[in-house]
């Protein structure tokens, strides 16, 4: 009986753990490095879409679970973007297009130069960067957004409706391929 009541015990505690060691690791989008990135480019052209994030900020933590993680969201991104996360306050140097980006100590928390160039150093958190197929940044936009609305620009921008009309235009006849909840 005392065997069966630790057992018991034991199971109770570690099960609301076991979700955790699952979920922290896994993510339906395929992550690249930007290096990576700019080098399966230059082999096969795609849009480039950088996850711009902090380890501090709740809101990117959101975004990750629930709107990069979302079946629909994710399939797109991984057939039609080159997908990178980019740490803004990552103390690590990245070569990008020939040029070495580095830290910035300020404060008590310094920021990234790829980050800030990026984001046209207004550092918000989180934001996702786009570049065309020629790696050339085409904007950022700030804040978090859910499945249903980040999938609207996604197309637009893989569509390259950014030359033709508004994002606002676009996504009047926008159809969406997310089951309404």
């Amino acid at each position: 009986m005392k065997k069966v009541f630790v057992l018991l015990i034991s199971v109770i505690i570690f099960i609301p753990f076991a979700g955790l060691a699952q979920d922290g690791g896994t993510s339906r989008v395929k992550w690249y490095s930007i290096e990576e990135a700019e080098k399966l480019n230059k082999q096969q052209p795609r849009k480039i879409m950088i996850d711009v994030y902090t380890d501090w900020c709740g809101w990117c933590k959101k975004m990750d679970k629930e709107t990069f993680n979302h079946p629909v969201i994710a399939a797109y991104i991984n057939e039609h973007y080159y997908p990178v996360k980019l740490n803004a306050e990552s103390k690590e140097d990245i070569v990008f297009n020939g040029t070495t980006y580095k830290y910035v100590a300020q404060g008590a928390r310094g920021y990234h130069e790829l980050a800030a160039g990026l984001l046209n150093g207004q550092m918000s958190y989180p934001s996702v960067a786009y570049m065309n197929e020629k790696m050339e940044l085409l904007g950022a936009v700030p804040g978090y957004m859910n499945a249903q609305s980040i999938e609207p620009l996604l197309n637009y921008i893989v569509e390259d409706k950014y030359t033709s009309e508004s994002l606002e235009e676009y996504q009047k006849n926008f159809q969406s391929n997310i089951a309404a909840d």
